[in-house]
């Protein structure tokens, strides 16, 4: 596998060149969007939660994280600059991947009319510089790929999961580093995690965190939706039947280690190999999890439903012959009558990962993108959950 990247100056290879707008809170989201007009390659990032920076630092790093991802060539931060999280504070942490970075507040430029037009022509310089980014020949040591399923049904854990997961191994073999989470939809398959860890330690971590998704996610008094229902009308019944579906697209590869955005930063791979991380399974909140912890392609299986992000672009892959339309990249319907196997789909499934490193747009790039969601653990919610941090030595 081989493509020609755009090199970042901490060395990685993006294979997208996006300029990003972060609006740092939701009061500026307007003028973000109207900046980023007329911009294929602008994407804007809006944090909706709040304005205050005590209690959101989870969503302060992600954003922050989000802009060294290897697909963003240059960052432009917006506020409105009244709010507690600082355009200044928030470029000293995310300006480390050494990306041009540009301010703008509202305020002081003296209201959103004048802001929009300093904007524009801040966002020209940063779409300039990203115009003469450098580029050298990549190979899958240099890809970090994401896994996600979604729109899931009995065709997911019978044809696209296992396709996906027979492609994450090919990939594993090659060098690249994947990615998985969606812990509530591993529920069920504790013990296949506990050999698959290349430590206790590891395993240790991702029970830990397993624990920790289904807490916040059955709350006395509340009602758990674990399963959709497109889910249910496809034919899954439990959440174990569900999850050893979802396990399937994985693959075989040891689970290097356990990665996880918290309110003290974001996890990144410290060696190639597959990884397990506490990204969510709500489509958009994941778009923004793969874009903050540095993937740069993702492998999306399902029934039939799409998605997209417009950072990270997604290739899905679907064996639902009933439901199968123009959004998915990869067929895999013939598993499901016995002509074709979960090893050939794989095969087409890593090719066409080469086009799309190599500028081939996905089926929906471009025009199809998920919202992306900015989503976090209320650190509040979560001291009267009990939740313990994976990582802490002291299980606290």
């Amino acid at each position: 596998m081989r493509f020609n990247g755009y090199v970042r100056p901490d060395g990685r290879l993006g294979i997208r060149n996006k300029v990003l707008i972060v609006a740092l809170d939701e009061c500026c989201d307007g003028f973000a969007r109207r900046i980023a007009e007329g911009h294929d390659d602008v994407v804007v990032l809006t944090n909706h939660y709040t304005c205050m920076l005590g209690g959101n630092e989870e969503t302060f790093y992600q954003m922050a994280a989000v802009c060294a991802n290897p697909n963003v060539a240059a960052v432009l931060v917006v506020a409105m600059g009244c709010g507690s999280i600082l355009i200044d504070h928030f470029i000293q942490t995310a300006g480390r991947c050494r990306k041009p970075m540009e301010g703008l507040n509202c305020i002081e430029c003296g209201g959103t009319r004048w802001a929009i037009e300093l904007g524009r022509e801040k966002l020209d310089q940063l779409l300039d510089h990203a115009r003469i980014v450098p580029r050298r020949e990549g190979g899958a040591a240099d890809l970090f790929v994401g896994i996600k399923c979604g729109g899931s049904d009995t065709s997911s854990g019978l044809a696209s999961n296992p396709s996906v997961g027979r492609a994450a191994d090919l990939l594993h073999g090659m060098g690249a580093t994947t990615l998985a989470g969606e812990l509530i939809e591993l529920t069920g398959c504790e013990e296949i995690i506990r050999r698959r860890a290349v430590s206790p330690q590891v395993a240790g971590d991702v029970l830990q965190a397993m624990d920790n998704e289904l807490k916040r996610w059955s709350v006395d008094g509340a009602p758990c939706e674990a399963m959709s229902i497109g889910n249910c009308v496809g034919g899954l019944t439990t959440i174990e039947e569900k999850s050893f579906g979802a396990l399937h697209k994985t693959g075989s590869a040891p689970i290097q280690g356990f990665l996880q955005i918290s309110n003290t930063g974001v996890d990144h791979p410290d060696e190639p190999g597959f990884y397990l991380s506490d990204l969510s399974h709500l489509c958009g909140g994941a778009a923004v999890n793969f874009a903050a912890f540095g993937v740069q392609a993702v492998l999306w299986t399902t029934g039939a439903a799409g998605f997209d992000s417009p950072l990270t672009p997604v290739i899905k892959v679907s064996g639902n012959r009933d439901l199968i339309n123009d959004d998915v990249d990869i067929d895999a319907t013939g598993i499901m009558d016995s002509t074709d196997t979960a090893q050939q789909v794989a095969g087409r499934i890593i090719d066409r990962l080469e086009q799309v490193c190599r500028g081939a747009p996905t089926r929906t790039e471009g025009f199809g993108s998920t919202f992306l969601t900015l989503y976090q653990k209320d650190t509040r919610v979560e001291s009267l959950l009990q939740i313990r941090d994976p990582h802490c030595p002291c299980g606290c």
